[in-house]
């Protein structure tokens, strides 16, 4: 593992070494950016008692938000598709 780098990210006051890809660091440090951000907004708008509901809602967040995307994303695609057909029919028909 000679290319491999040491890091250690703090979440939720809670320290995790990790050995990583070089390449993945930055995206571990902006995910663990957003994270923290995203618990200050849990705790500052919510009574939380427990790190774990804090944690849990921010896995939430982010899962909803990636299918959300997935879902966006099959429906843009559908369109593009139909334009696409549409288009296709015009120029057979110019053809």
């Amino acid at each position: 593992m000679p290319d491999q780098l040491k890091i250690k990210l703090s979440i939720a006051n809670r320290v995790y070494p990790l050995t990583i890809n070089p390449a993945q660091e930055e995206g571990l440090r902006k995910a663990t950016k957003k994270i923290e951000a995203m618990i200050g907004q849990f705790e500052q708008n919510y009574s939380v008692r427990d790190k774990q509901d804090v944690l849990a809602m921010c896995a939430l967040q982010f899962a909803a938000q990636v299918e959300q995307k997935s879902i966006d994303k099959e429906y843009v695609n559908v369109e593009v598709q139909e334009k696409l057909q549409a288009l296709n029919e015009l120029l057979n028909e110019h053809i």
